[in-house]
This record gives C-alpha cells, sequence and structure tokens, in this order.
C-alpha cells in the first residue's frame, strides 16, 4: 500500500494520509492494521508522524472527500490509537494529498473543498486562496448546518464548572466546537506574563496535564483518550487572546485548528472563561485575535441573527499553509476481501 506524507505549518507534526477504501472499515480490524504502520514509518525515518487521515473520495454529493482522523500516542507497551476527535490540520494536509492524487477537481485560488469528518459528523471547507508545486495557502471554514445557538457547544450546559485537583478548585470552561477543549485563565494557574506562559515550564505543563486529567474523569472521557484538549488563556497583549495549549505529549508549538475554532467560538459564548479575556483584551465578535508561541491566528465567527440572539452559521481561519512531502511504501496486513479492493 502506498501513503502519502504531508505537513501543515503549525501541526506538531506532518500527517500520514492512507486510502481509506483499502482499510478495514470494522474498529477493532482497522486498529490491528494500523498498528503495523508506526514501526515502518519509524523504519522510514519518519518516527515524528503521529497524525494519520484515512480519506477518500466521498460518495455523497454534498462532500468532495470523506476524513477520518487517527491520533497516535506512543507508549511503552506500543502505540495506542485514539479515533473520537479530529484534527484540523491534518485535514488541509489531506486535501493536498488528494489533489495531488486526483481525488478532487484540480486546485486554483477560490476553489473550495467540502470534507465530512466521519469522527464527529463535522463538515469543513478548505478554501483555497493561493497554490505553490507542492501546497498552497487555504482559509478554512467549519459549519454549522443549520445554524446553531452558540450555547449549544456547551456539552455540559454551564458556562463555568469548577474542577478540583488535590486540594485545588479550577474554574474551567468545556466547550466542544471541532473538537472538546478546557479553557482555563493562566493568571489562575500563577501564570503573570506573555513570557512566563510560553515559557518550557513543566510545572505549568503538569499542571494542565491534571487539570485535563480531572475533566477527562468528571465528563466520561476514555481513559485513553486524548480528548478533551486543554488551554491556558489570558489577556497579556491589548487586542488579543494569549493561548497556550497541549499537544500529544508535548507543548502545541502554535494551537491546533480546531483549537482556534473552539477559542474562537468560546469567546462569543457570554460567561465563560474565554469570553472573559476577549472582553478584557477589547477583542469583537467578529474576530478574535489568538497569540500563540508562534504568531497570531484570527478566528472569525460569523454570527447571524439579533444581537440579543445571535446563531453561529460558520467560523473562519485564514492563513493555513500545508505542502506535500513524499509518498511511502508500507506493507500492511490487509484480509483477502481488503486486498481485492486495493487492486
Amino acid at each position: 500500500m502506498i501513503g502519502h506524507i504531508a505537513a501543515a505549518e503549525g501541526a506538531p507534526c506532518p500527517t500520514l494520509v492512507l486510502d481509506s477504501r483499502q482499510l478495514p472499515q470494522e474498529h477493532n480490524a482497522l486498529l490491528d492494521v494500523l498498528a503495523h504502520v508506526r514501526p515502518q514509518l519509524a523504519a522510514a525515518g519518519h518516527p515524528d508522524v503521529l497524525k494519520i487521515a484515512l480519506l477518500a473520495p466521498a460518495a455523497h454529493p454534498m462532500f468532495d472527500l470523506t476524513y477520518r482522523f487517527v491520533q497516535c500516542i506512543p507508549g511503552r507497551r506500543g502505540d495506542a490509537f485514539d479515533l473520537v476527535g479530529s484534527c484540523g490540520h491534518s485535514i488541509v494536509a489531506a486535501t493536498f494529498v488528494a489533489n495531488r492524487l486526483g481525488w478532487i477537481p484540480q486546485l486554483a485560488p477560490s476553489h473550495r473543498v467540502r470534507v465530512h469528518v466521519e469522527n464527529n459528523a463535522d463538515t469543513v471547507v478548505c478554501e483555497v486562496d493561493e497554490l505553490h508545486r507542492s501546497g498552497g495557502n487555504v482559509t478554512v471554514h467549519f459549519l454549522e448546518e443549520p445554524d446553531a445557538d452558540p450555547a449549544s457547544f456547551l456539552p455540559t450546559g454551564a458556562m463555568l464548572d469548577t474542577l478540583r485537583v488535590g486540594s485545588t478548585l479550577h474554574r474551567v470552561s468545556l466547550v466542544s466546537m471541532g473538537n472538546p477543549y478546557v479553557f482555563v485563565r493562566a493568571r489562575e494557574l500563577g501564570v503573570t506574563s506573555k513570557d512566563q506562559l510560553f515559557a518550557d515550564d513543566p510545572e505549568l505543563f503538569q499542571a494542565l496535564v491534571d487539570i485535563r486529567a480531572a475533566a477527562a474523569t468528571r465528563w466520561g472521557f476514555p481513559a485513553t483518550s486524548v480528548f478533551p484538549k486543554i488551554a491556558a488563556v489570558d489577556h497579556f497583549t491589548a487586542g488579543h487572546v494569549t493561548v497556550r495549549a497541549m499537544s500529544v505529549p508535548k507543548w502545541h508549538p502554535t494551537l491546533a485548528l480546531t483549537g482556534a475554532t473552539c477559542l474562537a467560538v468560546a469567546s462569543v459564548i457570554q460567561g465563560t472563561v474565554a469570553h472573559e479575556v476577549a472582553q478584557e483584551a477589547g477583542c469583537g465578535t467578529g474576530s478574535v485575535a489568538m497569540e500563540t508561541p508562534d504568531g497570531v491566528v484570527v478566528g472569525r465567527p460569523a454570527l447571524i441573527g439579533p444581537s440579543d440572539n445571535p446563531r453561529l452559521a460558520w467560523i473562519s481561519v485564514s492563513g493555513k499553509r500545508a505542502s506535500y512531502l513524499q509518498p511511502i511504501s508500507l506493507d500492511l496486513v490487509l484480509n483477502d476481501t481488503i486486498k481485492e479492493v486495493a487492486a
């Protein structure tokens, strides 16, 4: 089987794209096949690839591609795989692989590629802004069909929740848009500056690990899952929400694309930690500038309807670049039925 490696700028690692039509659909059978992937990636010089995109041309007439995300979780006893959530950077990278393979009409500026995310039924549109030989730059739109009450993105129904870690109580907001995220104020973790938030502080990292674990336990996420994600947010720069997020198994170099969409939506939901910070920073409802360790990401929630009862139609994040890197030959164990499809 031939896989394809592509990388999106700002992602913690490249993405391996596999043709989902050549793989088992049953969960355990799929995991058995994927267990053979990571050792071969490492042997080929790609031990850093922890994201897998299972991709295919869409049969549904409303979409161009179907996408399923797999997060690899390295462990001492072998890798685990998490299929609970999605990954925006991986979607962008996979779109340029699909273009290279001819699975979609040849891309050009202003073209839009509609992606159905099988993990969570999201609709994601990659709109091409510019192209180069191996990739390009896109604006990514997360659509709500039909439009939704922003409060519907609060899984617990509460703008604020309290989590106990040891003897300490933490104010947090659990918001789910793109992926579920726990947002906590950095100042309430003892952080008083942007430089301190962006430092490689093991104590801060462990504090976020512990809060995330408490959230996962309280709200019923699988113990082996990387979800919900977590990010510390605060206001240290005028006009910006400053944010530091975790990835697997380290700090995120910037902010996940789904994290940017989730934080931007959380920023317009009154009463959340993110809204509190965004108001202090002076962010408007139509544009939220998020300051990360590697630059600024801007999320643009499209709110429609009256100001006292707005609804979210979509949210856009621009300037997402990705490039095709290379093909890779994989020797995967497939059953006879799958081999016939692959042939």
